[in-house]
């Protein structure tokens, strides 16, 4: 009972856990405790392996804020590899069922050790109230979003999830640190938005620093690289496929002639282990977390 699996994605981490595996419930409340460095386990958000009709496994993801995440590039990577390797199935490629979509996946194994993994991440699409953004029914490429006194240009596009991009001649973290939490919660985005800094290096080469909805900055993420990977082919920056460069690492993008998106990048588990009675308890009496 309670056991966990922690992987990352280019230092983007997650827990991994079976609903049916838990004795409590998975509130925002214990979502956060789970997720905070000092008073929990540590992670950039939780997946939850839960029953599907729709795909032969279903997947909810949770950011350490506690909020849901309709998908995640790096989370189904490490999902995908938590599948095989904990004997959930012997398939090396299957799908998954999330709340923004079903994405299929593809394992390449080593020494029955699961080391890449490609995730179809469905298609991407610029118009406003698909991403959602408030305003006329657009595509939202190159349009100015006013942050105070100051304007930024933006892309925003979906893949599944919402994201805004922002494409700039040299990234600097101080600025994503400033920017990313306004953009994030400006009030254009009714569900908040995921951020991105991007600077073309080549036609086939992106850097990238990230703000993640209800994570903040992060370094690395799937979806992510898969916005900007679409985001540049729409703007006429560069091809359409691509390596796109984080802290952490690099990701294989492609954006089709149909918008749709090929994702493949390495994967690393951390550790398993079980979640402890003094957690549990903690989760159990809504403690309060100490500075949140």
């Amino acid at each position: 009972m309670n056991r966990f699996v922690k992987g990352h994605g280019l230092g983007n981490d997650y827990l991994v856990v079976n609903h049916a595996d838990l004795s409590f419930d998975l509130s925002p409340g214990a979502v956060r405790r789970l997720c905070h460095r000092n008073w929990g386990i540590g992670s950039d958000g939780i997946l939850v392996l839960v029953p599907s009709s729709k795909a032969e496994f279903g997947l909810r993801i949770f950011n350490p804020d506690g909020s849901e995440a309709e998908k995640s590039g790096n989370g189904l990577r490490i999902f995908a590899k938590y599948l095989y390797e904990h004997g959930f199935t012997n398939g090396k490629s299957f799908k998954i069922d999330t709340l923004g979509g079903i994405v299929e996946t593809e394992l390449q194994v080593e020494g029955g050790r699961v080391r890449r993994v490609t995730v179809e991440m469905g298609q991407a699409t610029f118009r406003a109230p698909e991403i959602p953004m408030h305003g006329p029914d657009r595509d939202v490429v190159a349009v100015p979003l006013q942050l105070g006194d100051t304007f930024v240009t933006v892309t925003a596009v979906s893949v599944g999830n919402p994201h805004c991009v922002v494409f700039v001649p040299k990234l600097d973290e101080s600025e994503v640190r400033r920017l990313g939490p306004q953009i994030e919660r400006h009030p254009s985005f009714p569900n908040r938005i995921n951020v991105q800094f991007a600077k073309v290096e080549a036609r086939d080469r992106v850097a990238i620093l990230i703000w993640e909805r209800g994570a903040g900055y992060t370094l690395a993420s799937g979806s992510s690289s898969c916005a900007v990977g679409a985001a540049a082919v729409r703007s006429g920056l560069t091809d359409r496929r691509m390596t796109i460069t984080m802290p952490g690492g690099e990701l294989g993008v492609e954006i089709r002639v149909d918008w749709s998106i090929r994702l493949e990048g390495p994967v690393e588990e951390v550790s398993v282990g079980t979640i402890s009675p003094d957690l549990i308890a903690a989760i159990e009496r809504r403690e309060p977390i100490p500075g949140e």
